[in-house]
């Protein structure tokens, strides 16, 4: 299989147009898919059960008469994990040991100061109740994806986890299940698409509802997110995955199309860019892409999506690169450089920066530890990797003491009385140098 990945340069006129072009991505989905999915989220928050019944019925080709024959116990994902082979239960026990290590650092703990006149101002932080986890059934089994949504989780002290997965034709995935069994997931049904995502946001009878829903899916999964968003709270609608390398040529140029290759293999629409200073090393890289591209088995996704979305870039050097590289925002970025420290100073939005020649993207995927639950279609300006953050919440401590009363009383009615809000302000004037009424002896005393 022969394949020619655009190449581009950023001296041409056109260049950042072009560029702009390659990146652009429509994330809506199309009317029918709008037009099943409100009707599954109507037809689920109105029957509850009874509607997630027949879909899953229907989609997913399985003859069941009760929500009880959907949920797995948890002595069925304790057996998938024991029922593994020692290397694949090893490696994703490793895997969610590293997870659970790395996150353990990102929790947010509650804090308080007191002023000098005895006012405390703080910051409560508590976990959400119950989370949705959507895990993708099917062809898309991602043990990966459980670990790295359910271990932040349960670091942050989520009280229960619900998982939901589907099983078209009642086909279970081992390492699914071993790796929620792993994570602490509390309970398990077998259902998915678009009547899962109401169900957990809605509540039927059997199933709860939740406080958030996290975890990928297809294009009417997507969208049920989306519109569920303000009932419960959602991760992020993802687009396709990318990858960007900036290279100096100091490196192997099959480490470089191999890592393009692993993420242009996810889907035709998934993008893989290089940018690099070095001409005679985008050569050597086109080279070792035509020559690596048919021993892959997923060989005419990765030419679709190379050939589609991809781009081999010379650029001026490697500060132009990282200029560029913000401006694409990308969700995975490897600085493939002797030395990347001097670089990631300049590196301002990306979602994940894997720096050095031996930190492949996919350890990153896997069980380096930092979450693979990143931001794509640019988003990376604006937001961050999944992480323990996500779980929990903040509530403001505000105890104002007497002394504390009469400071911020005058300055508060005046912005109220500036603002027309008269009540406003009268609830603050009302606490300026005057003490509380005394009280009447209370009942019992």
């Amino acid at each position: 299989m022969s394949l020619t990945v655009r190449r581009l340069s950023s001296r041409e006129p056109e260049f950042l147009s072009t560029l702009d072009a390659l990146l652009a991505f429509d994330n809506s989905t199309d009317e029918a898919i709008e037009r099943t999915v409100a009707e599954v989220l109507a037809n689920v928050r109105r029957l509850g059960d009874a509607a997630v019944l027949e879909y899953t019925q229907r989609f997913d080709q399985l003859t069941v008469k009760t929500m009880a024959e959907l949920e797995l116990p948890l002595a069925e994902l304790a057996a998938a994990h024991a029922d593994l082979p020692n290397e694949q239960r090893e490696a994703l026990q490793q895997a969610a040991e590293r997870i659970r290590i790395y996150h353990e650092r990102q929790k947010l703990e509650s804090w308080e100061y007191t002023e000098a006149d005895g006012t405390r101002l703080g910051q409560k932080v508590t976990a959400l109740d119950r989370v949705g986890l959507y895990v993708p059934g099917g062809k898309a089994a991602y043990p990966s994806s459980v670990l790295m949504n359910a271990i932040p989780a349960k670091v942050a002290g989520v009280k229960e986890l619900i998982m939901v997965v589907p099983t078209p034709g009642g086909v279970k995935n081992a390492l699914v299940l071993a790796a929620a069994h792993l994570a602490g997931v509390d309970r398990v049904f077998t259902i998915g698409g678009a009547q899962a995502v109401a169900a957990l946001a809605y509540g039927t009878q059997t199933i709860p509802q939740v406080d958030k829903i996290v975890g990928p899916g297809n294009a009417y999964v997507a969208s049920a997110k989306r519109r569920v968003f303000g009932t419960v709270g959602i991760d992020m609608v993802a687009g396709p995955s990318e990858v960007l390398v900036i290279a100096d040529g100091s490196g192997d140029p099959d480490w470089t199309a191999i890592d393009l290759f692993a993420q242009a293999e996810h889907d035709e629409l998934a993008q893989a860019i290089l940018l690099c200073p070095d001409a005679a090393f985008i050569d050597r890289v086109a080279a070792s892409i035509e020559k690596l591209l048919p021993t892959m088995p997923r060989r005419a996704v990765i030419a679709a999506s190379l050939g589609g979305r991809g781009a081999l870039i010379q650029v001026t050097d490697l500060a132009e690169a990282c200029t560029i590289a913000n401006r694409i925002a990308p969700e995975h970025l490897e600085l493939s450089v002797e030395n990347p420290r001097a670089l990631v100073d300049k590196i301002r939005h990306a979602g994940a920066i894997f720096m050095g020649h031996h930190s492949s993207e996919s350890l990153g995927d896997y069980c380096a530890g930092p979450n693979h639950v990143l931001p794509t279609s640019r988003s990376a300006r604006f937001s961050s990797p999944l992480g323990v953050y996500d779980f929990q919440k903040r509530s403001s401590i505000i105890e104002i003491s007497e002394v504390g009363a009469q400071t911020l009383g005058p300055i508060a009615a005046t912005l109220a009385h500036g603002e027309g809000l008269t009540a406003h302000a009268r609830a603050a004037e009302l606490r300026i140098n005057k003490p509380l009424p005394s009280q009447p002896p209370r009942a019992g005393r």
